[in-house]
């Protein structure tokens, strides 16, 4: 017991013990400072002033947006944004998926690898078929089994007839028709110029199915209608509707422009397409 009180009371003494620190000018030896310190105070300054510095850093890492350039710290925020943009891009690959597809189908009707309707290239003139006014007269016999068959049939001749020319298309600008339609030379469509600017008008109702850039023809805007019938408006300058939107016959779709590399000045190239035939819009549209 008696060595081991000394030992105590000499470790003791070591931290309690009194040291001075003093700064003397080099040359002169003056005191400049002093400082009265010893072991004990040293640990606790030490501790104190660690302490002081953790909770300091704590605090700047948690409430302050230095904690981002910490390399593999991210913030809440940026998860949410993460997140957020990982969905919109799902979304925006689906939307691509469809496009493409779409694209892809209807690419043979843009590249002109379908033949136009062999109708459009008949002469009618050379084809002129007389009929003697007699065969048109029907028999008793005749009519009586017509009105049987349109009775029992699902879709009567009649109602067909009347189905048909339940569409009726407008012209989508008025101008100088500069090109018209020629399928020997592989133009499909009309080219009418128009001044820059000058409203490009739907030419019946229905539903845009492309709108967007080609390098070739510029801003394009395509209509799907009714009866298998599909418009396409080429060379446009800005386009005012997208892809899904449902158009009125006459509601305004783009603008007269001259973009693409195959323009040759602001002018609208117009196609009409029949269940994937180009036919001629002429046939259908006056444009004087």
């Amino acid at each position: 017991m008696d060595n081991q009180s000394p030992k105590k009371s000499s470790f003791k003494q070591k931290l309690t013990d009194k040291y001075r620190l003093v700064v003397l000018n080099e040359d002169t030896f003056e005191e400049r400072f002093s400082l009265k310190l010893s072991r004990l105070n040293v640990f606790v300054l030490g501790g104190v002033i660690s302490f002081l510095l953790i909770l300091i850093t704590t605090f700047f890492i948690t409430f302050t947006p230095i904690k981002e350039y910490i390399p593999g710290y991210s913030s809440t925020d940026l998860k949410i944004k993460a997140t957020k943009l990982a969905f919109e891009t799902d979304s925006l690959k689906r939307k691509l998926d469809v496009l493409e597809d779409f694209t892809k189908n209807l690419g043979p009707i843009l590249t002109g690898e379908i033949k136009p309707d062999i109708i459009d290239t008949i002469s009618l003139e050379s084809n002129r078929v007389v009929l003697n006014d007699s065969l048109l007269i029907a028999s008793k016999e005749d009519s009586l089994f017509r009105e049987k068959i349109e009775s029992q049939d699902r879709f009567p001749i009649q109602n067909n007839a009347q189905n048909k020319a339940n569409i009726v298309f407008f012209a989508p600008i008025k101008g100088t028709v500069s090109q018209d339609f020629d399928a020997k030379a592989k133009h499909l469509a009309i080219d009418i110029v128009a001044p820059k600017n000058t409203p490009v008008k739907a030419a019946a109702d229905g539903t845009v199915i492309f709108s967007g850039w080609t390098t070739e023809t510029g801003y394009v805007i395509i209509l799907k209608h009714k009866e298998d019938y599909i418009t396409v408006y080429k060379h446009n300058g800005n386009l005012l509707k997208e892809q899904g939107d449902f158009v009125k016959s006459g509601e305004v779709i783009a603008s007269v422009g001259s973009t693409g590399e195959l323009t040759t000045g602001p002018h609208l190239h117009f196609e009409l397409w029949k269940a994937g035939y180009s036919v001629n819009p002429n046939n259908f549209i006056d444009f004087k």
